[in-house]
Parts: structure tokens; sequence; C-alpha cells
């Protein structure tokens, strides 16, 4: 049957019987919630569209110009023609009254019949049921509109009397029933010359409260013994009473105060993201090669300052404001930036809480892994952990439903926007010029025009507070440089350098192409045209990658990466004043040493390293000798090692060891008891309460951790002893938690279905609706609509003989092992030992079927 001999669908079910596979893959994919569990056939799947919740989910991913031509098609009569729905978005004057709202509005109402929103002809546009109730006005849920209800809704609970005398007052003929006289105002006030006529006639005063509530609210409070002005108004009809006290504009009035527009505004074209400041491409990446190393520093800074183990785990689960504000310090960021290192280092599994009956945090062993990676693939894990985690360390500080605090690390910090909202914001930056920075504020309006309606559950500004968070943490990981999206970003979104489309930036769509992010689109029935398929020279959609996707993407914004990343030296220029400074990054065996034997004193693109009597103690005390000490520095220096710095190394030395601490409690022995005389005489040992054991013993009633403590802070440098009296080496112990795995990020929903799950949905839905919608012959008493066929086994086993022997297809009821029913279309083959082998039109496969779960057979009709 061609396209012009199709009769016009009068269900939503068969609208979408009459859509070709692409379209109904187009629905699918833009409603995944509809494919959990796979629907039997069409008409299932129809009535799943229509129940609120997926109506709700699907509304809210609208953007703003479709969202307002689905409120208009709410506000029109059921069913509108195309007609009626420009009428109602550009006014009475039409298309000549505003060009840009007639070019958007079919790509606007394609969006809505792809989703399975609207169906119907042009001639006979519906909005499904459901979303008519959601987004239609009414007193307890005003429409983002401003209109009220219809004459007809207003006046169905006034007395007949009432509305004659309305009738009367405007001047026409008396009717017989209240619904003929709400229906005579209805066709004066939608009538543009006669409603002109009946308000020259109004005093201004009545005017301008007309002129108050035409935008809305509808709504407005009268007493009972209203104004002149108002009881003009009333009398008419261009007011109405909704309850004592109160009045209503009705819909049809306001429409034609408004010259036909159903929004005071619409928003056709979305506003451009305006560039603030535009740099040299070379400048941006080189900024964002930067910004990447100092990431990878930050991170590694901070899992080694918890590589001993890190703080406790609160009771609740998280880190606790102390040790955040520690972390903060030991990072010199601000505590929100800590948070952000804190949770991107748990998201890519580096550390986690270690299990144990004193929970610490501690590094995993994935970060001794990563920590073997080239620097190009770190930062490439980061950022690609970064993309896709819904934990979102800008809520950290701030309360939950419950009012509880959120802390880094703890429970509740995810949301399931956040992929989306960081995928679309470097989307946004990277239809830009190379090297533009967009105005923060054009990028945050571009969002709310494509996601402008919010669920109940939903924090109003939640998506602007994502997007600002990605920004700077996008700046703060390298993903971007002074604002512009680099290179490597690019690459990590899969984009190409040059994306760039006029619409994109906000202008409208060229001829004979669709507007961004949209479908072309091809004809599949009266009046509908469906996106089926992505025009060649439109900008991808903004949907996240796929897992393998992203993969190759991070792959390749790697090798953009790694050649502007700095090279680590081997090297470091050794000054006079003891300190040492590193010019660039450091190969890591040459960092590790140096943090033994050196402080840290100041970091940036050169650290600085200071040597102090402490530092070079603690070498010693990893096993280091003075010898070693010299060689190193000597190697690694492109200046001589200066005089002090070697006379500090000797004096230390000399000093290491010479006094002994053990186990007692404690105790301290040294050969030389002049030294010894001169503790006890100190009065800083007090607190050790040390006494002598003999003239080169000392023994304490501290521990030995104390002990040493106490006379490193004197300025003695002891070492501690084993039983045997061997220096004891102390070293570093690196802990580390058991194998952990990385937190999973929280889904927005269903997964978007790949091309395979939607190919066999697709064909599985389709042959359901063969089975549902077959005609069969009728047997005994007629089975309602969807029922499965019942008849008595012999019954069953001979019309399935039957079948063999003719050929013909039967219609079965069948119920699996799982006790699911399901109505199947099948041709027998072969029947025997209680089972038929057939070849299922359903599956569209030969499959066997043991007889005892057939509940009934029919024949089909014979055409």
């Amino acid at each position: 049957m061609s396209t012009e001999d199709r009769p016009a669908p009068r269900s939503l079910a068969e609208a979408l019987r009459a859509r070709d596979d692409a379209s109904l893959a187009a629905l699918l994919r833009s409603r995944p919630d509809l494919i959990t569990p796979v629907p039997t056939d069409l008409t299932q799947l129809a009535t799943r569209a229509g129940t609120r919740a997926s109506v709700l989910r699907a509304l809210e991913r609208l953007d703003r110009f479709a969202l307002q031509t689905a409120e208009a098609l709410a506000v029109a009569a059921d069913p509108a023609t195309y007609g009626e729905l420009l009428g109602l978005m550009a006014g009475d004057a039409g298309e000549k009254g505003d060009p840009a709202v007639a070019a958007a509005l079919p790509r606007a109402l394609a969006t809505l019949r792809e989703q399975a929103l609207v169906w119907g002809g042009d001639d006979r546009l519906r909005l499904v049921r459901t979303a008519r109730e959601v987004l239609a006005p009414s007193p307890q849920h005003p429409s983002p509109t401003g209109l009220g209800p219809t004459v007809q809704e207003t006046t169905a609970g006034m007395s007949p009397g009432r509305i004659q005398e309305i009738v009367a007052a405007v001047g026409l003929p008396s009717t017989h029933d209240a619904v003929s006289a709400a229906a005579s105002l209805t066709g004066l006030f939608t009538d543009r010359k006669k409603m002109a006529a009946l308000l020259r006639e109004a005093p201004e005063e009545s005017l301008e409260v007309l002129t108050r509530l035409v935008w809305g609210p509808p709504y407005g409070q009268v007493t009972p013994d209203p104004a002149p002005r108002l009881r003009w108004l009333l009398d008419r009809g261009l007011l109405l009473p909704t309850a004592p006290g109160t009045v209503v504009l009705p819909r049809e009035v306001a429409l034609h105060l408004r010259a036909g527009r159903a929004h005071r505004a619409p928003e056709a074209v979305p506003p451009a993201v305006e560039p603030a400041a535009t740099h040299a491409p070379q400048m941006v990446d080189a900024t964002a090669a930067g910004q990447a190393y100092g990431a990878l520093a930050t991170v590694e800074e901070l899992l080694k300052d918890w590589d001993e183990g890190g703080p406790a785990v609160l009771r609740a689960g998280g880190l606790s404001v102390r040790d955040l504000k520690r972390t903060a310090v030991a990072l010199d960021v601000p505590e929100p930036v800590a948070a952000f290192w804190v949770e991107l280092a748990y998201a890519a599994g580096l550390l986690a809480s270690d299990g144990e009956a004193d929970e610490r945090y501690a590094a995993t062993p994935a970060y001794d892994e990563w920590l073997e990676q080239p620097p190009a693939e770190r930062w490439a894990r980061l950022a690609e952990v970064w993309l896709t985690a819904t934990r979102t360390a800008g809520v950290v500080g701030g309360r939950d439903v419950k009012d509880r605090a959120l802390s880094a690390l703890g429970p509740g910090l995810d949301r399931s926007a956040a992929p989306e909202v960081r995928h679309r914001v470097l989307s946004l930056l990277a239809a830009l010029p190379e090297g533009a920075a967009p105005a923060p504020d054009s990028v945050l309006a571009r969002l709310r025009w494509e996601r402008p309606l919010r669920g109940p559950e939903r924090d109003d500004d939640l998506r602007t507070r994502l997007a600002q968070w990605t920004l700077s943490e996008a700046e703060l990981l390298g993903v971007t440089g002074r604002g512009a999206l680099s290179a490597q970003g690019r690459a990590l979104l899969g984009a190409s350098p040059k994306l760039s489309t006029s619409f994109e930036q906000g202008g409208p769509p060229s001829p004979g192409r669709p507007p961004h992010g949209q479908a072309a689109v091809e004809p599949s029935g009266p009046g509908d045209k469906l996106p089926v398929r992505h025009h060649p020279h439109a900008p991808a959609p903004h949907e996240p990658l796929s897992a393998p996707e992203q993969a190759v993407a991070s792959a390749a914004a790697a090798r953009l990466l790694a050649p502007l990343l700095p090279q680590p030296l081997d090297h470091v220029l050794l000054q006079a004043d003891l300190t040492a400074v590193a010019p660039g990054p450091l190969e890591r065996p040459l960092a590790d040493m140096l943090g033994v034997l050196a402080d840290v004193e100041s970091k940036g693109g050169a650290t600085v390293y200071r040597f102090t009597p402490a530092s070079v103690r603690r070498a010693l005390d990893a096993g280091r000798a003075a010898s070693d000490l010299h060689a190193f520095l000597a190697a690694h220096s492109r200046t001589p090692v200066p005089q002090p710095l070697a006379y500090l190394i000797d004096d230390v030395a000399r000093k290491h060891g010479h006094l002994r601490v053990g186990a007692a409690s404690a105790y301290v022995r040294c050969d030389d008891d002049a030294v010894l005389n001169e503790i006890l005489a100190d009065k800083r040992a007090s607190a050790l309460r040390l006494r002598r054991l003999a003239p080169t013993v000392l023994a304490a009633q501290a521990d030995p951790a104390t002990l040493l403590e106490g006379l490193r802070s004197m300025g003695f440098a002891p070492a501690a002893e084993s039983a045997e009296g061997d220096v004891l080496i102390t070293r570093v112990h690196a802990h580390r938690t058991p194998p952990r795995t990385a937190p999973e990020p929280v889904p927005d929903g269903p997964p978007t279905p790949d091309a395979t799950l939607l190919s066999a949905a697709i064909r599985a839905i389709r042959a359901g609706d063969l089975a549902a919608t077959t005609p069969r012959k009728p047997a005994g008493a007629p089975a309602a609509s969807g029922d499965l066929p019942r008849t008595s086994s012999a019954e069953t086993l001979a019309t399935m003989q039957a079948a063999v022997l003719t050929g013909e297809a039967l219609w079965i009821g069948y119920v699996n092992a799982e006790g699911a029913a399901s109505q199947r279309v099948i041709a027998p083959i072969r029947v025997e030992g209680g089972f038929v082998t057939a070849y299922d039109h359903t599956a569209d496969e030969v499959r066997t079927y043991p007889l005892h779960r057939v509940t009934g057979v029919a024949e089909l009709a014979d055409d």
C-alpha cells in the first residue's frame, strides 16, 4: 500500500506499526527505557511509551523549542492541524510573522514524533494523553505558556442561568442548554473580528486588567462586590469565576490578546556560544600540557603523602573535614580542589580504604601499575575517568536530602547527569574555532536551552553547577588551556578539530541541511516525518562515546599529549645555600632519593629542595652511608657539590649512631659518658624520665620511638639498635590496600542500546506484533484481543498434524519454563515424541516446542 493510500492511524500503536525499522530504532535509542524489558509487540510498546514515568523522562530531554512546541499542542485542540500549531507558535501572521519559528517548527515536530510524544499526520496532530495531562494548564500546575483553562472547562460547573446571562450580554442569541451556550461563547472569543469589536467597547481600566493577566498567571482575586472595571469583564465572560473570590482569563480570550501566540518569546534558535578570548592553538596546547603535568604531579604527591597509610575512614564513610584540610595544606591548594584530586584518584582506582580494623585510606596496587606507565598514558587514564565518572567532587561540603554533610570519598556524591553534562560542555567548546575560549555565561545559557525542564526530584541548578565545575576541572586537568579546548581534549571527545557549523553557533540551518543534532527526515506515513539518519554534513550527536570508542579516543589523546610533556631530567643544580634546584621533572629514582635526602621548599616550574640536618639524618636512617650521599650528589649535579653541603653531610654522619637507643622499656647507650651527662643535665630530658644504669647506659620510662624523637629534638643524632646491638635501618613502608576495583558510575537510567540489541529487539517486537495481529479463523467462543488460544490436547495435536500435511501456518499460545506467556505464528514441520518442530515466524528460525506447553492452536484466516 502506498503512503498516500495508507489510512490515518487511529492510535499510537497504529502509528508505530506504520513506521519502518529505522524509525523504531530511533525511538528506542532516544527512549531506552522503552526497551527494558523488550516489549512483546507494538501495542505494548505504545502503552509503555504513554506511561507517566516514561513520558516525563522524555520531556526532560527535549530542548526548549521542542518543549515549547509540545506545550503549544497541550493547549491546542485535540487533534490539531499543522496550521493551528504554527499559529500558536508564530502568531496569527504565521510564517510571515516569525520566519525563524516557521523554519524551526518542522524540526521540533519531527523530534516529538520520533520520540512518540506526538503522532498522526499534519492534518491530525495528537499529543499523547499523558503528555497533555502533564503540560496542560491547571490551577495546581500552571503552564509555562501562562494560559488558563478554556471556556468549556471553566463553565463546566457554572449555573445555566448565569451562562445565558453572559451570552445575552455579548449580544449572542440564547441557547437551550449550557453546553451549546459555552460553545457559542467559544465561537465568539475565537473570532478575531467580533472579539476586536467587543474589546473596542471595553473601558480603558478593564483593558488594563486584561493586559496584566494576558501573559500569566491568568488567575486573579476579586471581592464579593467587584469594581466596575471588573464587573464589565465578568458580565461579558472575559473573566470567569473558578472559585469564590477567584477569576480566570479564559484561554481563548488570552490567545486573542496575544495575537494567537502560546508563548511570549518562542526560542526557536539556540543561544550562541560566544568566544570570550582567542589564543594561538599552540599556546593553548602548551598551557594544557603544563596543567596535565601538574595534575600527574599532584596525584603522585597526594598518594605519596598517604604512602604509609592515609587518613582514617569515618564511621559513615569518607574523609573528615580536618583530614581534608590537612590534605589541602599538603598539596598547597584550596579545599574544593583537594577534594577534586582525592575523588579523581578514587574514581581511577588509585586509592581506597584498606578494610582493616583501624580502617584507613591508602594507595591500591593499581597505583603502582599506574606509576609504571608513560606520563601521557597516565594522564589519559585520569582524563577518561573524569569524563565518565558520576562521583562529583563539587558537592563535597554540601548537605544531602536528609541534611547530612557530604564528605570527600563518602557516600552520596554520585550525580548521574555529570558525564552527560561534561561531555556536552566540552562538545560546545569543540564546536568553537581552535584556540577560542568561550564566555562561561553563554555556555550555561546554551545548556539551559538544551535541557530546560527538570523533574521534581532534581536540583533546579544542578546542571548549571555541573557545567561550572566542568569548566574549572577541565582546566585543572589539562583538558583545556586558557579556557580553550586543547588538541588532546578534542581527541578525548573523539571530535574533529574542525567541527563547526553555523547552527552550532546559533545561526539558522542552511537550506537543505537539518539543524544541529537532528536527523534528516523521510516520510513514513501521512504527514509523519521521522528522523531516521544523520545528515552527512551535520555535527555528530553530543552523546558520550561507548566504552570501546572512549578507549580509542583516550589513546589518541595520549599520543597527542606525549610530545608536549617535559622530558624527565637526570640532574639538579646544587647551590651554596644548602638548596638544590630541579629545573624540570626528575627521573623517578632521582626524585625518590632526593625526596629522602632533602625537603621540598617550593614547587612550580622548578622545584627547590633544601638540605637540613634532619633530612640528611633521614637518609642515614634509611641505610645510606656518607660516602653514598657524596657520590649520589656528585653524579647528579651539574654544578660542583658546595662545601657547606659536604660539611653538613660529614657532620651529621659523624654524630649519627653515636647514641644508641634500644628497648628496655628503652635505653640509651653511648661510649662517651660525658655525652650522657649532658643529656641528664638538659631540662628538656625530664619528660623522658632518664636514670643512669651504668657509666655508658641510661634507662628511660618511654618507648624507643618517643625516646628517639626526644633526643633528636635536643639536637642529638641517635640511632636505633636491635637486641643484638646492630643499627636498625628504617625504610619507608609503602602501605597498600588489597586489590580494589574502581567505583562504577551510576547510570542515568537505562543505557542507550547498541545496534545489535536494537536490531534483535525490533525483530522480536515485529514478530510478536505479527502473532498478535494476524487474522485467525473463529473457533468456539471468540477470544478477547490479546488472549491466548485455548484448545484441548487432542485438538491441538490433531491440528498440528494436519498442518504438517498441508504446510499451513498456525497461531499458538505458548508458556515457557519461566511461566511467561506469548503468542506465536508457526509452520509445523514435524510432530513426534510430544514435541512439535516448526518454523517460527515470530523468531524467524526453526524451533522445537513441547506440546504440553502449548495452550491452544488456531488456524489463520484465509486472507
